[in-house]
């Protein structure tokens, strides 16, 4: 659409500038000057000419008034009109002004003026009281400006474009179009907003610029040619169009365009998929085969340890529940095998074994060597635990106790693969046949006795207590906690007569029975110290030992004396016999003085 513009302000005191540059209206100017009263008075018409000057003489009376046409034919497009005078030293003074299109008149504010003037619409200028002072050269001026006409272009738009652009190939990259511009317009191509010069075979750019008969404005077509490289990937081609217009030259900006990069493939490249840093047996394992071409490869051959022959498959390659034997070198390549890359796995593995494990049943003092063996992929930790306890070494049993029992496990971890652990468990249980201690102890009242049958067994001996002669039954019993196969059974009785007690205790594999001789409470006699702890009953049974090997020492010891007795006896039987016959008549005398003694009381 066609506009009429005028880049200069009404005000005639401000500067006028065109496109950029310092810019004057052109102005006609024609001079009038006042003839001196005395001297020979011209006629009215006379001129002065000059090239750039209509110069022409004007009498008038003292304290008439002074007409000055201006003598100028009224240009189209006139802008303003102007009256000055020039003072002796050339210099201007601007009296009067009037505009062509508000109609208005000012007046300078020149003192010797002051409320004289008036300026006719023709733009003739009268002077009222003529004073000898306005002999002078006046000078009216007319100035007009030209009329352009200028068309902003539409924002350029790059059309035509390329689906994609490829390495090494000259390529058409589209067109950038300008529509309606008045004067016309120029085109400019950028990537990344930098400028694109033209190269040979490299950058190629032609403008046409094509005028609408109609309207008289411009279209502006730039094709752009060019062969990118790798690195004009994501790049951004942008054109622009300059023009003129009111203050000089502006330009608009088209928006980015980003073009896909064809290239070939350089470099192939396998990696491995996995959840986990470390690969272990039963995983699934994930091959990716890549290159880095663009478009990237869509199929790759795959190379598994100890085949020559290539897997063809998509850009994966999956490995289900991977086994120890998967470990090993593998390739990825493209079709026609022109590039290759290759990757290790190591596929970590960890077997336990245990022997013995599930339930094992022994009997006490027997023993059992248990093992864990452990085969690894790497050096693996070897845990054992017992009952939820950690041990500090590994079982070891040669002569089972009933302490022994229990739940152990034997567990190994690869500390450099996640959740690579295995656990096997041996549940122990020791058996053995009832084994009773009795014991017998006054109490401190003196006034009751605390029999404790000690019982030893598993599985645990049931234990019934029994009067020897009446064959009665004691059924008020305490018994102590069954810890290690072992427990105690507790009865206080106060007899008036010796008695006979009787502890049985019987499991699944025997019944034992042990008796044991208690004197009436007033009769005083030997107590037997309980067995405090298991640890002590251990240790009894080693001091019994012990003492077993001393007595049959000391047996030995007698023995031999005792035949030496026998040998020494031998040779003094006559002397014997008198000494005999002494002590016997001793004898009878004592007896014999107990019965009077007895008589007597």
């Amino acid at each position: 659409m066609g506009r009429v513009l005028t880049p200069w302000a009404e005000d005639p005191g401000q500067s006028r500038r065109h496109v950029g540059k310092s810019w004057q209206p052109p102005c006609l100017l024609r001079g009038a000057k006042r003839a001196p009263e005395a001297g020979p008075k011209p006629p009215s018409s006379e001129l002065v000419g000059l090239r750039s000057l209509g110069l022409y003489t004007v009498n008038a009376i003292y304290g008439d008034t002074i007409t000055m046409p201006c003598r100028l034919e009224v240009p189209d497009g006139l802008m303003f009109g102007k009256w000055k005078y020039e003072m002796p030293n050339g210099s201007p003074v601007f009296i009067a002004f009037r505009s062509s299109t508000k109609k208005n008149v000012q007046y300078d504010d020149v003192p010797d003026y002051k409320n004289r003037l008036s300026l006719s619409e023709n733009y003739t200028l009268s002077i009222r009281n003529a004073r000898i002072s306005d002999e002078k050269r006046f000078v009216c001026m007319l100035c007009f400006y030209p009329i352009y006409v200028l068309e902003q272009p539409s924002q350029p738009e790059i059309l035509h474009q390329a689906d994609f652009l490829e390495t090494e190939k000259l390529k058409m990259l589209g067109e950038c179009i300008a529509r309606d511009s008045y004067p016309e317009g120029n085109i400019t191509w950028y990537k990344n907003g930098r400028v694109l010069q033209p190269v040979e075979e490299v950058v190629v750019i032609n403008l046409q610029k094509t005028v609408d008969k109609s309207t008289g404005l411009f279209t502006m077509t730039s094709s752009l040619q060019y062969m990118p490289t790798k690195e004009d990937a994501n790049a951004k081609f942008t054109c622009s169009v300059t023009y003129l217009g009111p203050s000089g030259q502006k330009t608009i900006q088209s928006d980015p365009v980003v073009f896909d990069v064809h290239y070939p493939t350089e470099k192939v490249t396998i990696r491995v998929l996995s959840q986990s840093s470390t690969i272990k047996e039963g995983d699934n394992v994930t091959l990716e085969c890549s290159g880095n071409g663009n478009p990237p490869p869509q199929e790759f051959l795959f190379y598994i340890p100890g085949e020559t022959e290539g897997i063809r498959s998509s850009d994966t390659y999956v490995m289900a529940d991977v086994r120890r034997n998967a470990t090993g070198e593998y390739k990825c390549s493209l079709i026609d095998k022109s590039m290759m890359d290759a990757t290790t796995i190591t596929v970590h593995y960890l077997d336990l074994q245990l022997t013995p494990s599930g339930e094992v049943t022994k009997q006490i003092g027997e023993a059992l060597p248990v093992s864990c063996t452990i085969s690894s992929s790497r050096n693996a930790t070897v845990l054992w635990i017992k009952d939820n306890t950690r041990m500090q070494t590994s079982p070891s049993f040669s002569s089972l106790q009933y302490q022994d029992a229990g739940n152990y496990i034997c567990e190994t971890t690869l500390q450099e693969v996640e959740g690579l652990k295995k656990r096997k468990t041996l549940k122990l249980i020791v058996e053995g046949k009832p084994q009773i201690k009795m014991t017998k102890k006054t109490n401190t009242n003196k006034m009751s006795k605390t029999i404790v049958c000690h019982v030893e067994g598993f599985p645990k001996p049931a234990v019934q207590w029994t009067v020897t002669g009446s064959g009665s039954i004691i059924n008020k019993t305490e018994e102590t906690k069954y810890v290690n196969g072992k427990f105690s059974s507790k009865i206080v009785i106060a007899p008036e007569e010796n008695v006979t007690l009787t502890c049985t205790a019987e499991n699944q594999l025997e019944r034992t029975v042990t008796s044991l001789n208690v004197s009436a409470i007033s009769i005083p006699e030997y107590d037997e110290p309980e067995d405090r702890t298991d640890d002590n009953s251990e240790k009894v049974n080693d001091q019994a030992k012990l003492i077993v090997g001393i007595v049959v020492g000391l047996l030995l010891v007698a023995l031999v004396a005792g035949v030496v007795y026998w040998l020494y006896a031998k040779k003094s039987k006559t002397a014997s016999k008198h000494v005999d016959k002494d002590l016997g008549n001793i004898e009878e005398n004592k007896k014999l003085e107990e019965n009077n003694h007895k008589s007597e009381t």
